[in-house]
Order: C-alpha cells, then sequence, then structure tokens
C-alpha cells in the first residue's frame, strides 16, 4: 500500500506515516522502480502498535519501544513498558493519598482555622509537633512559609492547611517526598474543595491510562505475532530515511 491509504486506515495523514518511518518507528519501507515508497501488513501493524502505545506510555516511551522492538530488544522495550505500569501504579497511590487527604481536611470545621499569619511555634503547638519537623517539612518542599520583617516565619492560612495536610499524612506513614506531592496537587487546586472537585475526573484518566496500556499491550503482541520484526536491517538506527 502507498502512504496514502495507510494513513487514512489509521486517521493520520501521509506525511506523518513518512515522519514516523524517519523517526524509525516504521520499517523502512520498500520502493518501487521510480522511487516511491510501498508499505506493507508488518507497517501497518507496525503503526497500530505505535498509535497504541502513545496515549498509554507517552510518545518518548513509544518510540523508545518501537527502536527496541525493530532492533530485536525485546528486553529495552518491556523495561519502557515495566517503567509506565510503575508509573501509573505510583499515580494511583498519589490519588488515594489526596483523596484520604481530602476527605480529612474537608472533614475539619472550616471555624477551626486560623484567620490571621501563625508563628511557627503556635503552628508546632497546633499540630502537636516539633519547630525542627516544621522546618525539615520546609526543606522537603511541603511548606513555604513566608518571613516577617525580622526574618522569622510566618504561616498563612494556606500554610496552616498544608502543615494540617502534611501532619494527617505523616501520621499516615507517608514518606515525605509523596506527602510533597499531594501537598503540590492541593496547592495547584487552589484548596482542597476545589481539588475534591477534581478528583473524579483524574481518576478516570488514570483508568483511561491503564485502559489505553491493555490495548496496547494487544496491538504490540500482534505485531509481534505477526512477523518478529528483530532481523530487520533498515530499523537498526532510529531516523533513517527522509521525512520528505
Amino acid at each position: 500500500m502507498n502512504p496514502q491509504k495507510l494513513a487514512k486506515e489509521h486517521g493520520i495523514s501521509a506525511q506523518a506515516v513518512r515522519n514516523y518511518e524517519a523517526a524509525g518507528v516504521l520499517p523502512a519501507a520498500g520502493r518501487t522502480a521510480s522511487g516511491y515508497r510501498v508499505y506493507t501488513e508488518r507497517h501497518a501493524g507496525a503503526l497500530a502498535a505505535f498509535l497504541a502505545l502513545v496515549p498509554a506510555y507517552g510518545y518518548p516511551a513509544a518510540r523508545t519501544v518501537m527502536w527496541a522492538v525493530h532492533r530485536g530488544d525485546l528486553d529495552a522495550a518491556f523495561q519502557a513498558i515495566d517503567a509506565g505500569h510503575a508509573q501509573l501504579t505510583r499515580d494511583r497511590q498519589t490519588l488515594d493519598a489526596v483523596e484520604s487527604a481530602v476527605g480529612l481536611l474537608l472533614d475539619r470545621p472550616p471555624a477551626d482555622r486560623p484567620d490571621r499569619p501563625l508563628p511557627v511555634g503556635a503552628v508546632a503547638h497546633r499540630l502537636g509537633v516539633t519547630a525542627a519537623a516544621l522546618r525539615k517539612w520546609e526543606r522537603a518542599g511541603i511548606l513555604t512559609p513566608q518571613r516577617d520583617r525580622a526574618g522569622y516565619r510566618v504561616y498563612r492560612v494556606a500554610d496552616v492547611r498544608d502543615a494540617e495536610l502534611a501532619h494527617l499524612l505523616r501520621r499516615g506513614g507517608y514518606p515525605l517526598a509523596h506527602i510533597a506531592t499531594v501537598v503540590r496537587h492541593v496547592q495547584e487546586a487552589g484548596g482542597a474543595e476545589p481539588l475534591a472537585a477534581s478528583l473524579a475526573d483524574w481518576r478516570r484518566r488514570l483508568t483511561a491510562r491503564g485502559r489505553a496500556m491493555l490495548t496496547a499491550a494487544a496491538r504490540l503482541d500482534t505485531y509481534l505475532a505477526a512477523e518478529p520484526p528483530a532481523g530487520d536491517p533498515g530499523a537498526e538506527k532510529p531516523g533513517r530515511g527522509s521525512a520528505a
């Protein structure tokens, strides 16, 4: 088949097909006597696998997988896939922690929150921790208190909220790096209430990525089973060919 036909089957442009070949994610195309590219079912299978890998693992990882497959290094391909699954697991754990923390924050009566900035000692007393613990959380990127004119730390309302959240998660056994990620999500959302409204969408996106991984695995397995590409001499070096 020519580039136009292969592109049409996947809803992309003929130029995109040529670009993917040039990038090394498709095997090198054959040529007619007059120099026109000729693609086969093998190219169609490679393209289907690559296009399924992109939403599952991202473009760089999808490209890495296809490069590895074409040079016959399945271990490298599966390592890239394994890394994507490990990241999805970490994202799910983060989401679970955020949901738990947001629920705890929303259960706390708003009247219990301070209405003015507090010094470090007051925040430490409020939480039942030491000032040294608050400084440690600050070094970990969890808290970002301001400084007054004398250079002392002062915790605004949002800072106290973040300290409460860190305290709750720390008591739950979460490491500081994980807590910093959770607090960042709360900060970026503008508080627990806006973040709570976005959690369902966040979980849907993680579920969609998990489903995309299943689809990608099936497409890649079909490609490998149809004709293992390990012996393709044109796939040894990424970036071969012309994008023209």
